[in-house]
């Protein structure tokens, strides 16, 4: 019996095929692969072009996004930005971070991001005004890319009184996952603790702001390992930064690396902020900052390279193009040619490893969540940083980016 597509993607290359094939699309879903679909239906032929699932960004700030204008940027540390922002939030209103918000998601989905985890803020400043403005988002854009709520206490939460309280009623209301940031918490043990206590009460996963700094005498990071060991929680703990990482000699490094891989806990790295806020205190030859994940991948641990924050106190910059976010680690990361694919799982399989999606990927029975890009390859698409020209969100066309075309004189 053959099967009736309502769309077919005609000549596309993908990361597993050695030569063009097509893409059959039924119900909002991948029905089939194959060299040749014989099908009268609408097409689209891609002229042998690289076609993705879409990427996967694990961790983004929308709450606290384009706020450039507000205030000074030339605030330095990581503690000076938190302070800035707080300072800020107090003000924030619903509608304010929707329309902020809503800038970063249409930029993203032009760029071809089609799922996202975004971080947000709760605590008795901006209460859940944030994580409000959050849920209408994912309900306004659901058309164009999932977006999964991690609610975290930014400023602490042992040393915050009521934060824990706005937590729960977060996670009753909808919050996907809970995050923490013991290093601002007097009590950075408790901390973790109460986050793992909250997540399991909950069923969600966890993901941690860690280890953000160049300080490697200390860290959080065991005992996230021993409370993910302790808990069965493996393969549902990701620490995001953990720039400590970077500033390990190699013997360390290694038995750091294998800690992770046993615990199973995850790591996300976020470039942009991690360059932009670190070794500030050196006058020459500052430390680059940033934790070398395809190299993590490489002995086991599972990583993703993602936005964190976009025109704010702390990077200032961004267009929340995860493909440009992957080119610019490989290039801070002396990524090799033979590393460039690896660099592109960075944000494609392996984030959606990491937020544990079952049904990623260009293969059959899958939504059909597709970006083409303007290239043919996985290396290419790291190495020319093409544009991506058009993106589908389950078989439906969300938006085209039309190639530039050249106007020679004639002669």
């Amino acid at each position: 019996m053959r099967t009736a597509f309502d769309l077919i993607f005609r000549n596309a290359r993908t990361r597993s095929a050695s030569t063009p094939i097509d893409i059959g699309i039924a119900g909002g879903r991948i029905a089939a692969i194959e060299p040749r679909l014989a099908c009268a239906t609408v097409e689209i032929d891609v002229a042998g072009r690289l076609v993705l699932a879409g990427f996967v960004d694990t961790h983004i700030h929308l709450d606290k996004a384009c706020l450039l204008g507000r205030c000074a940027h030339d605030h330095g540390g990581v503690s000076e930005a938190i302070r800035a922002v707080a300072a800020m939030k107090r003000d924030f209103t619903v509608e304010d971070i929707y329309a902020r918000g809503a800038r970063v998601i249409e930029r993203a989905t032009t760029f071809g991001t089609t799922r996202m985890r975004t971080h947000v803020e709760i605590d008795p400043r901006i209460g859940l005004r944030g994580f409000d403005a959050i849920k209408a988002l994912k309900r306004d854009y659901a058309w164009a890319i999932d977006i999964s709520p991690c609610v975290f206490p930014q400023e602490g939460l042992t040393n915050d009184p009521g934060a824990e309280e706005l937590l729960i009623a977060a996670l009753r209301d909808g919050g996907e996952a809970i995050g923490g940031c013991p290093y601002v918490d007097t009590d950075p043990n408790a901390h973790i603790e109460k986050i793992f206590d909250l997540a399991h009460e909950f069923d969600v996963d966890i993901d941690l702001h860690l280890d953000f700094d160049l300080d490697p005498s200390w860290w959080n990071m065991e005992e996230v390992c021993r409370q993910t060991e302790r808990r069965n929680y493996q393969g549902r703990v990701t620490i995001g930064h953990a720039t400590k990482l970077s500033a390990l000699p190699p013997e360390r490094l290694k038995g750091a690396t294998e800690r992770l891989a046993k615990a199973g806990v995850a790591v996300t790295v976020l470039p942009a902020t991690d360059l932009y806020l670190l070794g500030r205190d050196a006058t020459h030859n500052a430390p680059r900052g940033l934790t070398l994940a395809h190299k993590l991948v490489a002995d086991g641990v599972l990583c993703s390279v993602a936005t964190n924050n976009v025109q704010n106190p702390f990077t200032p910059f961004g267009d929340a193009s995860l493909l440009r976010m992957a080119n610019f680690y490989a290039n801070i990361a002396h990524a090799a040619v033979n590393e460039f694919d690896a660099c592109l799982d960075l944000v494609t399989d392996l984030p959606a490893r990491l937020m544990n999606l079952r049904d990623y990927g260009v293969a059959v029975g899958n939504p059909a969540d597709i970006i083409v890009l303007d290239t043919d390859s996985g290396r290419g698409a790291i190495a020319e940083l093409p544009d991506v020209l058009m993106g589908f969100k389950s078989g439906r066309q969300t938006f085209e980016r039309r190639r530039p075309t050249l106007f020679p004189p004639k002669s």
